[in-house]
């Protein structure tokens, strides 16, 4: 692709650091915008720049310092736990202070994102905006219960990638929107729950990051709206 540009929100993340090293290796993009909430470096085709999805102005302004269309934007912010809060196992355990967080970070955020970013989505061509979700995510994949607000927030997140692909392909019937679960990765969102996990299935940044854009690669208009896990198979809400 010639003249190409991808953001990645959430690059100081394990995977959303890993995806930007990926997207600068592949050599098919020109300028890729690494945004954090503690900026990187410029260095070669990385541009790093400055983001909180949980201030509306700081997107906003990440956004406007962009004036190229785009053609990747994926949204790689999240949580499932925090200063010591774990996943609640019952409803004895709800919070709701430490619900509304989770909406905050993995909700709000990407959707204040959506709205600023998918703006700059290219019209002429293939464009894809995607964000981080999780099976859990999915209700009719449920079986065990538990991690309620973990579950809930990343559900609600599907409904909003679902809305925005709608809206999406109406102005740009080339572009893509999807959410996207990378399995289990060595993280330390992940940490603490990695007992268990076959090594086979317990995947580096660098492995989920490069599964993450083979799967963008393989996705047609027809795909948007979806959710897909990170061997490709598609995750039904």
């Amino acid at each position: 692709m010639v003249d190409a540009t991808a953001v990645v929100i959430g690059a100081g993340g394990g995977i959303g650091g890993a995806l930007v090293e990926a997207l600068a290796a592949s050599g098919r993009y020109t300028r890729i915008y690494a945004l954090s909430r503690h900026p990187r470096t410029n260095e070669g085709r990385i541009v790093g720049g400055a983001i909180d999805v949980v201030d509306e102005a700081s997107i906003r302004n990440a956004a406007e310092r962009i004036d190229l269309p785009l053609d990747l934007v994926v949204i790689a912010t999240g949580i499932l736990h925090e200063d010591g809060r774990m996943p609640e196992k019952a409803l004895r355990e709800l919070d709701g202070s430490t619900l509304a967080r989770l909406f905050e970070l993995n909700m709000i955020g990407p959707a204040l994102a959506l709205k600023h970013f998918a703006p700059l989505l290219a019209k002429d061509r293939r464009a894809v905006i995607a964000a981080l979700s999780a099976r859990v995510g999915s209700i009719s994949d449920n079986r065990t219960g538990g991690w309620y607000g973990y579950r809930a927030s990343k559900a609600a997140l599907n409904m909003i990638m679902k809305c925005a692909a709608i809206e999406i392909a109406r102005s740009r019937p080339q572009a893509l929107c999807v959410a996207l679960h990378p399995g289990t990765v060595d993280t330390d969102l992940s940490q603490p729950f990695q007992r268990g996990v076959p090594p086979d299935q317990l995947f580096s940044p660098g492995r989920a990051a490069r599964h993450l854009l083979d799967v963008l690669a393989d996705l047609d208009p027809a795909s948007s709206g979806k959710i897909f896990a990170w061997d490709g198979s598609e995750i039904f809400p």
